[in-house]
């Protein structure tokens, strides 16, 4: 896999980390010599060479001067680089230098850590690198085995025992035979549907859960050619071992219930919506961390009130769990979104908003809002809050440049709409605003 950066920011070619977050990206399909790296290879004499920086006139300066430019533009991006870092949430760093977590059952008072005699049996990643993990882990359709293999990865590379890597992710993950995936319409509501109403929501959380896993393990592999500072990776390998966890939790509550996963129809939204980003790393941030991870943090609260008005404290307590650690995922995809935007010299919020148009995402930032809990963790109310943004829409974006490259084949650079899903914005973007805010809003 080949990655070209193209942005305005993207003055000349340098192997700093600032040079690895430029957001705007087009991945190219290209046949990979190598799967294995531990760190960026040292960019040859050519890669080095200036080849355009802004303000620069059409007669290009003397080369002392366009050096002076350059590592002056350097210096900028890397001081903004330091003071998005230091906005970050304070409890990220918490959750960046924990353990790993093993506490994948639910006991009587909370998680515990699950037996060691079936933590033995658990099916183990048969690849090297994490990439390759990721990729597994896309291609394994039970639920239980996909949970099983994102913890035994997470572990494996948090002790060391592999690198990152590389890997090209499937179109699609692997689905099991059940749940029937069906339109977001043909979803019945809490009323319609014959499970109890704590059965219903855990269901539809339990599905939420699932995609999150996919979605991180997706965002890990798919840009895994990028080469980013390995936390970048990291990060995203700790996402997918956190979802694994509370669907675990999830699966466990409903068979205590007597029902499983697949019990009632669902859909393939979370997924959809997502893969409109597939080419555009900034995008993905936007989408799935600070919007979609960004719902749980507002439906979560309600959702389990609700369940403690069904009489399910024990259904509430594991919801309530998994919306307290939630934040944390949010807070990632804001840290880098901030870095990225400050490596690109841009304002984060326009920058957000700009990805969240320009891929048709609008729908998905409807209220209702947990506002205290997604400015904790540094989501701010005037990025996502479409009443606050430019009553005469969005500025334009002078920021970044189309790219003059050819695209990969299935993937597309977030300047231009993605043939279907401009074929299919009206649809899609109906969707997103049936399931996000009925998903587990309309049953709290």
């Amino acid at each position: 896999m080949t990655i070209r950066l193209c942005s305005r920011a993207a003055a000349f070619t340098y192997p700093s980390l600032t040079g690895r977050l430029l957001a705007r990206h087009t991945v190219a399909s290209t046949a990979s010599t190598s799967t294995d790296w531990q760190s960026p290879p040292r960019p040859s004499a050519s890669s080095k060479r200036l080849e355009r920086v802004e303000g620069l006139p059409l007669s290009s300066p003397p080369r002392s001067q366009q050096r002076r430019i350059a590592t002056s533009t350097v210096v900028r991006r890397q001081v903004a680089l330091s003071q998005a870092a230091l906005s970050d949430w304070p409890g990220l760093q918490v959750w960046r230098e924990s353990e790993v977590d093993s506490r994948r059952v639910w006991g009587e008072k909370g998680a515990v850590l699950v037996d060691q005699a079936l933590a033995a049996k658990e099916q183990t990643p048969t690849v090297a690198t994490l990439a390759c993990c990721a990729k597994q882990v896309l291609l394994t359709a039970d639920p239980k085995q996909k949970a099983a293999l994102t913890h035994q990865a997470w572990r494996r590379f948090k002790a060391g025992l592999m690198c990152v890597g590389q890997a090209e992710p499937p179109a699609r993950p692997a689905r099991p035979a059940k749940p029937q995936l069906v339109p977001p319409r043909n979803i019945p509501t809490p009323k319609q549907s014959p499970l109890p109403l704590s059965v219903y929501m855990l269901h539809n959380l339990a599905h939420v859960e699932l995609n999150a896993i996919d979605l991180a393990w997706d965002t890990m592999a798919r840009f895994s050619g990028l080469r980013m500072d390995q936390s970048f990776y990291s990060d995203f390998a700790r996402v997918a071992d956190d979802e694994s966890r509370h669907l675990s939790w999830c699966l466990q509550r409903l068979e205590e219930l007597g029902y499983v996963y697949g019990d009632m129809v669902a859909h393939s939204i979370l997924w959809d919506g997502a893969q409109a980003s597939s080419g555009d790393l900034a995008g993905r941030l936007a989408v799935v961390p600070m919007s979609q991870e960004a719902k749980g943090l507002d439906a979560g609260p309600r959702l389990a009130e609700k369940l403690v008005g069904c009489g399910d404290n024990r259904s509430a307590a594991i919801v309530s769990r998994i919306a307290a650690e939630e934040k944390a995922h949010v807070a990632v995809g804001v840290s880098w979104f901030t870095q990225l935007s400050a490596a690109l010299g841009e304002d984060p919020g326009a920058a957000y908003q700009r990805c969240i148009t320009s891929l048709g995402q609008q729908e998905g930032l409807r209220p209702p809002y947990n506002h205290v809990s997604r400015q904790e963790v540094g989501l701010q109310q005037h990025w996502y809050d479409r009443s606050l943004w430019p009553a005469d829409g969005l500025a334009p974006n002078h920021n970044v440049i189309p790219p003059s490259v050819p695209q990969g084949k299935g993937l597309q650079s977030s300047t231009q709409t993605p043939a279907l899903v401009k074929d299919n914005m009206k649809h899609l973007r109906q969707r997103m605003a049936t399931v996000l805010d009925v998903e587990l809003c309309n049953a709290a």
